[in-house]
């Protein structure tokens, strides 16, 4: 029985801190910011890539690379990772998301950076 519900649910996503997130992007991961465009002028982290929520399904996402979703607070950031992780990728959710991460004194930049 439990077997069977874990297959149905899948395995939980991993979740990282900012500290653990950004050690983990010195080795080669992806931060994918999936909060919409507007929220992404307003600041994001260097080196991520956008992509919204809504268009995660038509994404072209690398394989074979660590995938850190991202949003303000965690919460579309892990929706996001369960989608990721049932389409096959291994993928992360950055716990407390760019609010966390701000607080944990890492950089952040204003503008539109895809």
């Amino acid at each position: 029985m439990f077997r069977f519900l874990k297959t149905l649910l899948g395995s939980p996503v991993p979740a990282l801190t900012p500290r653990e997130a950004q050690d983990l992007t010195r080795q080669g991961a992806l931060i994918l910011d999936v909060r919409e465009p507007v929220e992404r002028a307003r600041g994001f982290i260097p080196g991520s890539r956008h992509v919204s929520l809504g268009d995660l399904g038509r994404a072209d996402l690398p394989q074979g690379q660590v995938l850190i979703c991202q949003c303000a607070s965690g919460h579309r950031s892990a929706l996001a990772a369960r989608q990721l992780q049932a389409r096959g990728f291994d993928v992360r959710n950055l716990q407390g998301g760019l609010q966390a991460w701000q607080a944990a004194g890492l950089p952040t930049r204003r503008g539109k950076q895809t």
